[in-house]
């Protein structure tokens, strides 16, 4: 870090579109900031303390004035949203387009204008707050698909730093690609990068094809080479000079240390256990841990474990418990399925129910790490049956809590953890008849092999974990451009 003043400047920087802390209001009324949950602060709180480093990112208030403050030991540097920047911006072309495009087209995109004319403005802003916040030759690494154009601003602000991006969720096929209006302005943004980070090896191969697509090239071994400015068709911003951009894929994982040290804890043993006495102590319990979200799969988790009680090869000794912590309750297809799940939920507890048992315990709540790993702890098969996803760190998160090595993981193909997780037992969720037999060889699995599976999974999940993987992005940051940003890949060895 440069200086500690309002001023100052550091040689890392995150930037995400929140930062990792939310705001809470004691009973006096004074504010303060507690850590925030969610998959990218957990992967990248460690890698940010490694590296005393700034993250700049948006309050999750719209028009809060909140200066630059510290939190946790961590330097952060609010972005100011304006309310109608969160509906145009956050709601409308992240989430009504970007996330739906970029996950299979499951519910349609909306392809506004006024959306994207907003997107454009707010990545605008936090390039220039990067820029601000980011030391002559300092490394800036742009987290997710909100920020897409973030890399290309600021290069063009800031030319001397290291411009690292990485993408949380897929990266479609060119032929859903195509068909968003801005394809061009998106690669382009992308590209100012000089690693752009993907969970999946196709996912880097779908961007390198719309790069070649495009800009009708040829890329080699996942690199991207750019004449320099004014050269044929290639953006390179105002650059004279040529640059390399690599496309490579770098799954992300979870802080398997602190989810093992809380096993360990005996409150949390306590507390698994009186799950399970307080779900009358079934012979299995199924878990369900996700965002209320149309990709998560929960619609044909429900699907398959109803019909699996209605045909009697599950018997009223097995319980399926589900957290569905709220997602974007704004938006109205987020409105529309929160409706129908609890619909559901109460249809097959209707049927299949009793006074003292629930067929589903349905939980609409965001809860501790604590309490979710106690109920990592308490059930017997976890169960994560998305549609699309970029990775799935709760899949991780079960297995590294499975300190008896026991348990199975069911684990839909489609989603980013299935590349690494080979010992679960992986589905296609769309198979009804298929993830239902999936679903009874969990049940009836024989503890040896539980214990197999179990051994070789914990093994991967542990071994690669958050630390290395931000090691791998910075040290492949540091290849790309060795003599700006060694400090920043040495500085998590």
């Amino acid at each position: 870090m440069a200086d500690t003043g309002d001023d100052a400047r550091f040689d890392f920087v995150v930037v995400s579109n929140r930062l990792p802390v939310d705001r809470v209001t004691a009973h006096d009324g004074t504010p303060s900031w507690k850590p925030s949950p969610g998959g990218l602060v957990t992967a990248l709180e460690p890698v940010m303390r490694a590296n005393d480093g700034a993250w700049v990112g948006w309050t999750g208030v719209a028009d809060d004035d909140q200066e630059a403050f510290e939190a946790g030991g961590l330097h952060l540097v609010p972005v100011r949203l304006s309310g109608s920047a969160v509906e145009l911006y956050y709601e409308g072309f992240s989430n009504d387009t970007i996330w739906p495009l970029y996950h299979d087209v499951i519910a349609q995109p909306t392809y506004s204008r006024r959306f994207w004319e907003a997107y454009v403005d707010v990545n605008r802003q936090f390039a220039e707050a990067s820029a601000a916040a980011a030391s002559e030759g300092g490394t800036v690494w742009v987290q997710d698909y909100q920020l897409q154009l973030v890399p290309r601003m600021l290069r063009e602000l800031r030319p001397d730093l290291v411009i690292g991006f990485f993408n949380h969720i897929p990266f479609p096929a060119y032929g859903l690609f195509s068909q968003l209006p801005w394809r061009r302005e998106i690669v382009e943004g992308l590209l100012g990068a000089d690693l752009i980070g993907f969970q999946r090896r196709a996912d880097a191969g779908n961007f390198l094809r719309a790069v070649r697509r495009i800009f009708r090239v040829q890329t080699a071994h996942g690199r991207v080479e750019l004449p320099a400015a004014g050269e044929g068709r290639w953006p390179n911003s105002s650059s004279d000079r040529p640059r390399s951009v690599v496309a490579r894929h770098f799954p992300i994982s979870i802080d398997a240390k602190a989810y093992v040290a809380l096993v360990e804890d005996p409150d949390v043993r306590a507390r698994a256990a009186q799950i399970r006495d307080e779900l009358g102590n079934p012979s299995t319990i199924m878990l369900g841990v996700d965002r209320l979200d149309y990709t998560k799969g929960i619609r044909h988790r429900f699907a398959a474990y109803a019909e699996l009680l209605a045909e009697g090869k599950l018997d009223d000794d097995t319980v399926l418990v589900q957290v569905a912590s709220p997602s974007r309750e704004r938006v109205e297809t987020y409105k529309a399925l929160r409706d129908e799940i609890e619909l559901t939920v109460g249809r097959v507890n209707g049927e299949f129910g009793t006074i003292a048992h629930s067929a589903i315990n349905y939980l609409h709540h965001g809860y501790p790490r604590e309490e979710m790993v106690a109920l990592f702890l308490a059930a017997d098969v976890m169960l994560v049956t998305a549609l699309r996803d970029g990775m799935n760190l709760v899949a991780k998160e079960y297995v590294a809590t499975r300190a008896d090595d026991d348990g199975v993981l069911v684990l839909s193909e489609f989603a980013g953890a299935a590349d690494e997780l080979k010992q679960a037992l992986l589905v296609n969720p769309h198979d009804i008849e298929g993830l239902k037999r999936t679903m009874l060889t969990a049940v009836h699995m024989s503890r040896a092999e539980r214990r197999a599976r179990m051994r070789a999974l914990r093994h991967r999940v542990l071994t690669h974990d958050v630390e290395r993987w931000s090691k791998d992005f910075l040290g492949a940051l540091a290849d790309v451009r060795p003599t700006a940003s060694s400090e920043a890949a040495a500085a998590v060895d």
